[in-house]
């Protein structure tokens, strides 16, 4: 399920800080220098950016992989 399937279902996310419903934003990730953009759920408050499971062990560990190779 991707996040934007996530954020089309009952958003059941919140913000453990400040206890407002996660929002789909675009993010900016950075690693060894390098700059992407994703969607992820983030606080519109505090700006804390949930990484799902599914991000960290599909979509981000691949683009770690993408730039290690180079």
């Amino acid at each position: 399920m991707t996040v934007r399937d996530q954020q089309k279902e009952k958003n059941e996310w919140t913000c453990t800080r400040c206890g407002i419903d996660l929002e789909l934003a675009k993010v900016q990730i950075t690693y060894v220098g390098c700059g992407f953009t994703i969607d992820a759920l983030r606080c519109p408050q505090c700006h804390l950016v949930l990484v799902t499971e599914d991000m960290a062990v599909g979509k981000l560990a691949e683009a770690e992989r993408v730039l290690e190779d180079k």
